[in-house]
């Protein structure tokens, strides 16, 4: 996996007021950590962060964060969004070593018609819809794509049944499901109303309505 470079402004005062500020001129709050070093304050620019994630890799880009020709090499370690508007409010970067593994979740993708399960009315469902993996950060997939065609009424497919590449495996419970089946319900007709059995429910219903009448008037 390639690196992206992204440049960082360093010296980024803390507080509200401050990061108020750099947000109306188009920049981030941000902080990167990590390996042993002190953390660091810095910001950048929305847009540029915007383009160095717009890649298959998304958020498990490599980045090359440079700050003043420093270079960190990077993956984003948390953002924190607005609640209604979900724009990026701060980002925390995570400073790693390029031959040293981490733990992160890549997306999951199935593919394929899984015929016996449509033909017995179930549903395929995705019920892990991140994975998540250990290996080095140049080795990590941009995703996991599952195919379902030979998947059965009775499969189910765990962590332990899905294939990685080499150098990459499996960080969760071997024994959770990834993919499942769901039975849906089989669809009841309404069975049809015989002519004389509604009449004879209409003209109880008129009965009883008239009984009810006449007991308003006699209490009037």
């Amino acid at each position: 996996m390639s690196e992206t470079v992204l440049n960082a402004n360093p010296g980024r005062a803390t507080g509200s007021s401050t990061s108020r500020r750099l947000r109306r001129e188009g920049r981030i709050p941000a902080v990167v950590y990590g390996h042993g070093m002190d953390p660091l304050a810095v910001d950048i620019d929305r847009r540029e962060l915007r383009a160095a994630l717009s890649g298959a890799a998304g958020l498990n880009t490599i980045l090359d964060l440079t700050v003043e020709g420093a270079v960190y090499p990077s993956l984003i370690k948390d953002i924190q969004r607005h609640p209604v508007r979900r724009t990026v409010l701060h980002v925390d970067f995570i400073q790693v070593n390029l031959n040293e593994e981490v733990v992160v979740s890549i997306p999951v993708t199935i593919e394929g018609e899984a015929k016996e399960v449509l033909q017995h009315n179930g549903l395929v469902d995705l019920s892990m819809p991140e994975f998540e993996v250990r290996t080095t950060p140049r080795n990590i997939p941009e995703g996991i794509t599952i195919d379902v065609t030979d998947m059965t009424m009775d499969t189910v497919i765990r962590v332990e049944d899905v294939e990685l590449p080499d150098g990459v495996e499996a960080a969760g419970d071997p024994d959770s499901p990834v993919v499942t089946v769901l039975t849906m319900r089989a669809v009841v007709e309404d069975e049809p109303v015989a002519e004389g059995e509604e009449g004879e429910e209409g003209e109880e219903g008129d009965a009883e309505g008239g009984d009810a009448e006449a007991s308003d008037g006699d209490g009037d």
